[in-house]
């Protein structure tokens, strides 16, 4: 088996570095927290200030934005970098804390370009405008590429310091705290902003908003260098292990998409995958908003609403992972949570008839409960649709595709918002409405595709299945990680 060829390769065990204990697990987690805080200035602050408060086209701000996660091949590079060429002493470590200060600073610069972008427009559309909107495109990309710089290493320490007993405790305990940083982060970044009435003057809120991406940054950095300090020197085996020759951060997109179209299971597979996630991540750019114009909440609760889809999604990802796919299986968890993540879906447009926030804030948690079970039965499924001999080649082209599916959600939910505007005359909730009715509608059609996965026949073409579970786990959420 892998795990008595890897002792023979690396031969006296006895001097392998201390495995790592649960309280370290939950430091390295601190990591996670530092980017669900961030996400939040993202996809949770300045879409609905840019939308809302700026007036500035929803398509225009989606794909701004989206420019972070289109640079996601970006992490190749950073992974072989990482490899082969260690920065301040480390493989791992000096890309974590450059790539996490880069980031700091990318995010302030790029809400002071923001209000560059609302001062142009005072009289309309024009060439300053355009020039500041391709700089804030710019600038969303060197944010993107500052978090692959430190995420795809991050990523790797994970699989340096962990072994195959421990490893998916270890991606299990980190992945939650992502979720634990968006919740953390909606109600610092919501008690910081909750001067800002809903009508206030952009003096106000530029003031508000510019000590949030001073803050808020700041302690991200700071919570990634202490969640990886001293870990590498003590913990981490990469000296001792060979480098598989297909590392998941070595694939490129071209390679990805002909690794996830040579079989037939895998293609299928992979269409459903494609369309499940723009249809689960649309609304990123768009619910703030909705919350907005709909519910008249203030930027302060527009924000917070993060909390309750972070709350819901959270104990979705345990239950699932717990007590439904072992009793129920990965394929029917994945059916139920299409079904009721469609559903959720049309709840959030009826909860805009109502115009009352409460009923937004119950629906997200709902929704948060069908995306968790989705996203777990989902990953699942990926385990199983994946060739054990090239584990880390399949692994990677799923983390990448799915990086870039979420590119294209965010893009596609600016722009189905601005296409509805067009078709009822600028009138907010079924302008809103026919976002949330598109994704719902494409969970329905993933539902279809994923009826045609048959798992067995796939496993019937490759060797040792079983195998499968003990290789790079951790690599399978890394889309999720970043």
């Amino acid at each position: 088996m892998g795990s008595s060829r890897l002792s023979d390769s690396l031969g006296d065990t006895s001097s392998q570095p201390p495995k790592i204990s649960i309280l370290t697990m939950f430091q390295l987690g601190l990591f996670q927290t530092g980017l669900g805080m961030m996400s939040i200035l993202t996809l949770g602050v300045l879409n609905r200030l840019m939308i809302g408060e700026l007036k500035i086209p929803a398509v225009i701000v989606a794909v701004a934005i989206a420019m972070h996660q289109f640079v996601a091949p970006v992490r190749v590079y950073f992974g072989q970098l990482s490899d082969s060429k260690p920065f301040l002493g480390y493989h791992r470590t000096g890309y974590v804390w450059l790539g996490s200060s880069l980031f700091a600073i990318a995010s302030f610069i790029a809400v002071q370009i923001v209000w560059r972008v609302g001062a142009s427009l005072q009289t309309g559309w024009n060439l300053q405008s355009y020039l500041w909107i391709g700089l804030l495109g710019l600038v969303f990309a060197l944010y993107g590429i500052a978090i692959s710089a430190c995420s795809t290493p991050f990523t790797a320490l994970l699989v340096d310091i962990s072994d195959e007993d421990n490893r998916s405790k270890l991606v299990g305990i980190v992945w939650s705290m992502l979720m634990v940083g968006i919740i953390i982060g909606a109600i610092i970044s919501s008690g910081l902003l909750k001067q800002i009435a809903l009508d206030a003057p952009i003096e106000v809120i530029q003031s508000q908003i510019n000590r949030l991406f001073l803050i808020v940054p700041i302690f991200a950095f700071g919570l990634c260098f202490v969640a990886t300090f001293g870990i590498e020197k003590k913990y981490s085996r990469f000296s001792q292990r060979t480098i598989p020759s297909n590392r998941e951060d070595k694939i490129t997109l071209k390679q990805a998409l002909k690794i996830l179209t040579a079989s037939p299971q895998t293609a299928i597979f992979f269409s459903f995958l494609l369309i499940m996630t723009i249809s689960l991540f649309m609304q990123d750019p768009v619910m703030e908003s909705y919350g907005d114009k709909v519910f008249k909440m203030t930027i302060a609760e527009t924000t917070k609403l993060n909390a309750f889809f972070g709350t819901g999604t959270l104990i979705g990802l345990a239950t699932a992972g717990l007590l439904i796919v072992p009793r129920l299986g990965k394929k029917t968890t994945v059916k139920l949570g299409c079904i009721a993540v469609a559903i959720t879906l049309i709840l959030i447009i009826f909860a805009g008839t109502t115009a009352n926030p409460k009923a937004l804030q119950l629906t997200l948690i709902l929704f948060g409960l069908a995306s968790g079970a989705t996203t777990t039965g989902a990953l699942s499924l990926m385990l199983d649709l994946t060739a054990t001999e090239t584990a880390g080649t399949f692994v990677g082209a799923w983390g990448l595709s799915q990086a870039l599916a979420r590119a294209l959600a965010t893009v596609s939910g600016g722009a189905v918002l601005n296409l509805g505007k067009v078709l009822t005359n600028n009138t907010p909730l079924p302008s809103y409405g026919l976002v949330f009715a598109i994704q719902a509608a494409g969970m329905l059609v993933a539902l279809l595709i994923l009826s045609r996965v048959n798992i067995s026949e796939f496993q019937r073409n490759i060797k040792d299945a079983n195998e499968l579970r003990r290789t790079n786990f951790a690599s399978i959420l890394e889309q999720e990680l970043d």
